[in-house]
């Protein structure tokens, strides 16, 4: 039996590289947000306001639920508690 290894944990339960990809992206940009708010010290209600999002919301970023959000709402969600957000491409390996 031989083992393959993954660069990520995304690469070795997505279908599609372009799907392990946007998870990558997605779950970065949850960590860079939760970390905000824990460091902002802010209760949910005070990071669904500045989010423009419901408490709702925040809860399940706080839990880690990343199905619930799409990478356009993540990187507007970040924005708008004075994250920025780059992105580097180059050619795989």
């Amino acid at each position: 039996m031989s083992k393959k290894r993954y660069a990520s944990v995304w690469d070795a339960i997505e279908a599609t590289p372009a799907e392990a990809e946007n998870m990558k992206l997605r779950s970065a940009l949850m960590i860079a947000i939760r970390e905000h708010i824990k460091g902002k010290d802010w209760t949910q209600a005070e990071a669904a306001e500045r989010l423009s999002v419901t408490q709702q919301l925040v809860a399940d970023l706080m839990r880690g639920n990343i199905d619930v959000f799409s990478l356009d709402a993540l990187v507007k969600m970040a924005i708008s508690v004075g994250l920025k957000v780059q992105m580097h491409v180059h050619e795989a390996p």
